[in-house]
């Protein structure tokens, strides 16, 4: 059944007209997707969802997975490194992008299928499902096709202001997604819908709780809860990340201090690191609000964002995971809050370990729809940048105007940070 309420959002799978549902279904008789695991079994339970609505109801064709096998599917999606030779060949040697990027050809080769998706990651080849199922919804041709796609960012993150308690920060339309007090016993199926969703648009990372942090976040409790989520999320590609509040030795771990240089501090960080690994082996990493609209953080024991994130960093790094921190920084009495982010990070280019990234918004002031693009992409050669977009409410029209959000960001990412001076370096060029 096909929702008429838009919660399949642009993943309804409504076919096109009769005789392009034709064309398909006898083209797509037979599809299989190669190899075993929750991402390609993903991908596989995606064709099953969308052929029979693509092809037309009287579509009965059948999507083999794993070890079964078929001589020559139609459609074959499957990861590069199980490619038969023949078959690589036809997909173009040195064509299959790097990381999580795909290749799409067509192929009337005896012996080939007669559409490929490859890719070197099983994500690539979840997001080449999705990007070969959208050229279907648009009901274009699929025998000529010959399609090389990938990601420019590494981390495409959605960050989510959800508390605890099942409120959202600057939320407008009802309560958290996450409901903690059902968890982990009962899990949503609406975890794998959102989840589905943000790996349909290439998305690979979610911060699940807000930046103004509970502490109890971290609990062993909320553990086992975070735990049950990210089993969900990781058959869509999606690694979990969370916000952490900085005095959380004080706050959790009842230590007299916070201070980023103690040795005490430092234990209890990579402690807790230890153990949400040990819930959570893929964990991302952590998102932190420091020293900013009342958070703590290490300026109250006279250190700097530096000194901080590199001790998280340290507690992170003998699993993998990153520092995520933000430059939206500023207090009650700042004189300039436009130059607040700047002139408390621009000292601090190069000091940052190379596992933390400093989060910049598009702008250097909150909730403006329109303001310059911020003057800390050009200034930090040697640090990793991410960009932050916010869509909330304040730059969606406060339901009183309509506003499209992408111009302004595409505005943003195409921006020269050397004004036409020197060498074009985008925005864009920098997060990527």
């Amino acid at each position: 059944m096909i929702r008429s309420d838009g919660y399949d959002l642009w993943l309804s799978y409504e076919y096109p007209d009769t005789r392009e549902a034709e064309q398909y279904a006898g083209l797509l008789r037979t599809a299989a997707v190669a190899g075993g695991s929750g991402i390609l079994d993903s991908a596989a339970e995606e064709l099953e969802r969308a052929l029979p609505r693509l092809c037309g109801g009287s579509y009965a064709g059948k999507v083999l997975r794993g070890t079964e096998s078929v001589s020559a599917p139609d459609l074959l999606a499957a990861p590069y490194r199980l490619l038969p030779a023949a078959v690589k060949d036809r997909a173009g040697p040195g064509t299959v992008p790097k990381g999580d990027g795909f290749r799409i050809v067509s192929s009337f080769a005896r012996g080939c299928p007669r559409i490929l998706i490859t890719s070197g990651t099983d994500r690539g080849i979840l997001y080449g499902t999705f990007a070969f199922l959208r050229i279907m919804q648009l009901g274009l041709p699929v025998t000529a096709l010959s399609v090389t796609d990938s990601p420019k960012i590494g981390w495409r993150m959605l960050d989510h202001w959800d508390n605890p308690d099942g409120s959202i920060e600057r939320g407008y339309a009802g309560k958290s997604l996450w409901k903690w007090d059902e968890l982990p016993g009962t899990v949503d199926p609406r975890y794998a819908d959102y989840a589905r969703a943000c790996a349909s648009i290439g998305l690979n990372c979610s911060v699940l709780n807000n930046v103004n942090a509970a502490p109890g976040i971290l609990s062993p409790a909320y553990l086992e809860k975070i735990r049950a989520l990210a089993g969900v999320f990781r058959r869509y590609g999606i690694t979990v990340f969370l916000s952490v509040n900085f005095a959380s030795p004080v706050l959790l771990g009842k230590l007299p201090t916070a201070d980023p240089l103690d040795d005490r501090v430092r234990q209890w960080w990579k402690n807790k690191a230890d153990e949400i690994y040990r819930y959570i082996p893929d964990f991302g990493g952590f998102l932190v609000k420091a020293d900013s609209e009342g958070q703590a953080g290490p300026y109250a024991y006279g250190r700097t964002h530096a000194d901080g994130a590199n001790m998280l960093a340290e507690a992170l790094a003998p699993h993998g995971g990153i520092v995520v921190w933000r430059a939206f920084v500023y207090g009650q009495g700042e004189t300039d809050r436009a130059k607040k982010a700047y002139a408390d990070f621009r000292p601090l280019d190069g000091k940052f370990a190379d596992t933390v990234a400093v989060q910049v918004k598009n702008g250097p002031i909150d909730f403006q729809p329109r303001e310059p693009v911020h003057p800390l992409f050009g200034a930090m050669e040697r640090t990793t940048l991410f960009m932050e977009l916010q869509a909330t409410q304040e730059y969606l029209g406060q339901e009183k105007h309509i506003v499209y959000l992408a111009p302004m960001w595409k505005e943003i990412l195409d921006f020269d940070v050397n004004g036409g001076t020197g060498k074009r370096l985008t925005v864009g060029g920098i997060v990527s």
